[in-house]
């Protein structure tokens, strides 16, 4: 683990700021971990991954309305997120902006439903300023807050093995189940 620490200290901005262009929730709870154990800065760790987050979907958004014949072929895979999506940004209209932040397995979507409508890409830009800061403050200091207790976890999976992929498959297979049921449908 010291390695990884050294490496972490070297590369970890960089690091961030990759992962968290792709909206990773966990690479910014893991960022408000080590900015607690003393290995990063955490004001630095949070506004590089709220300016990577908020690139990642303004990318997302550009793709989806300048470049829709390479985002088509994506959608034919996941119709039923894509109808999910949908029905978010329907329903919520603006706050879907916020919302799609938190929800793993949708949150490369909302944006490219986005753009493909008709929603302005400029008011798009201005609410995902605010979605980016909200969603890194919150992750990134819930992990910061709450890094005895995270490291404590993983020293006793790291003492007992067999948990990691049994958590592993329990939280894959609830979020299967969960986007399963939701994306039904009722008839």
């Amino acid at each position: 683990m010291e390695s990884a620490l050294t490496s972490l200290e070297t590369w970890g901005y960089l690091a961030i700021a990759f992962f968290c262009f792709g909206g990773s929730l966990v690479t910014v709870a893991a960022a408000g971990v080590f900015a607690a154990l003393g290995k990063i800065d955490l004001v630095t760790a949070l506004s590089v991954a709220t300016v990577s987050n908020f690139l990642g979907d303004n990318f997302l958004f550009y793709l989806a309305r300048y470049q829709r014949a390479s985002v088509k072929p994506y959608f034919e895979k996941h119709r039923r997120k894509i109808a999910y999506s949908n029905l978010l940004f329907r329903r919520y209209g603006d706050i879907a902006v916020f919302i799609q932040k938190f929800l793993y397995g949708i949150k490369t979507l909302i944006p490219l439903t986005m753009g493909l409508s008709k929603y302005s890409f400029a008011k798009f830009i201005f609410l995902n300023i605010f979605a980016s800061i909200i969603f890194v403050v919150v992750i990134g200091l819930i992990g910061y807050y709450s890094s005895d207790f995270i490291t404590q976890a993983f020293d006793y999976v790291s003492e007992n093995p067999w948990i990691a992929p049994l958590v592993l498959f329990s939280l894959l297979g609830g979020v299967w189940y969960f986007m399963e049921r939701v994306t039904k449908r009722k008839d």
